[in-house]
């Protein structure tokens, strides 16, 4: 029998890497119509968060999907996390290719947005929440991030969000949005919003209890795993559902 290959991409977070993903695009590879990508935005290189625009992120992004077309891939899969999220929102906006969507904690809220938009008293108030996000995550990796970050890079995903966020509206394929109920991090109102405004028939919300931001790497990663690839393995059913799980 003929398999048609697919190809899934992967997009990684805010100051994070592929390795936020842990084994998880090894483990899809081993099904043998997919083809597995992943990259690194510009400025993540070396676990540094450099100065660089939203706008290189995004332009990444996207060539990443025009390699996958010109290499004559006719159905895509994105999954993004938290700011990659945001990212794989705007390319599912953007490119009919993609027929299936994943995003989990997408950062569609973050530092404490108020009306769609970063005010001081938000960055105040995730700077409050410091401690409880040293004892979600490896202290020493969230130190090293939050010390490497200009905080010019930091307003440059600020202005990301503020940018694709109506693209959300553009969304029509089968999407899956997954939100860790422990997330210290990311907002659960950006999650809500996803599966509020997309137009998809088939519009899946998973909440999960006891997992934080770091999820493909803590407690039930190999639930979260499972239901992500059951999602990209199964026919679209049209239904727009919540799951508590």
């Amino acid at each position: 029998m003929f398999f048609r290959r697919k190809a899934i991409l992967f997009i990684h977070g805010f100051v994070g890497g592929i390795y936020d993903y842990d084994t998880f695009p090894n483990e899809l590879e081993t099904y043998r119509n997919y083809d597995v990508y992943t990259f690194t935005l510009p400025g993540h290189e070396k676990h540094v968060v450099k100065n660089v625009k939203y706008t290189a992120w995004v332009t990444a992004a996207e060539q990443q999907i025009e390699f996958l077309l010109n290499h004559h891939y006719k159905e895509i899969y994105v999954i993004g996390h938290s700011m990659g999220g945001v990212i794989a929102a705007h390319l599912a906006a953007k490119y009919k290719e993609i027929k299936k969507l994943v995003l989990v904690a997408p950062a569609f809220r973050y530092f404490y947005f108020k009306d769609g938009k970063v005010n001081i008293k938000g960055i105040n108030e995730t700077l409050k929440k410091l401690p409880s996000l040293l004892k979600e995550e490896d202290k020493e990796k969230v130190i090293e991030r939050i010390q490497k970050t200009p905080i010019t890079t930091m307003m440059e995903f600020t202005k990301l969000v503020s940018a694709y966020q109506k693209d959300l509206e553009k969304i029509t394929c089968p999407i899956l949005t997954i939100h860790g109920l422990n997330d210290s991090v990311v907002p659960i109102e950006g999650t809500n919003l996803v599966y509020n405004t997309v137009k998809s028939k088939t519009n899946l919300l998973v909440n999960i209890d006891k997992v934080t931001h770091d999820c493909f790497t803590k407690d039930r990663k190999d639930e979260i795993k499972k239901i992500i690839t059951n999602f990209l393995r199964r026919l679209p059913n049209d239904k727009k559902e919540t799951v508590n799980i």
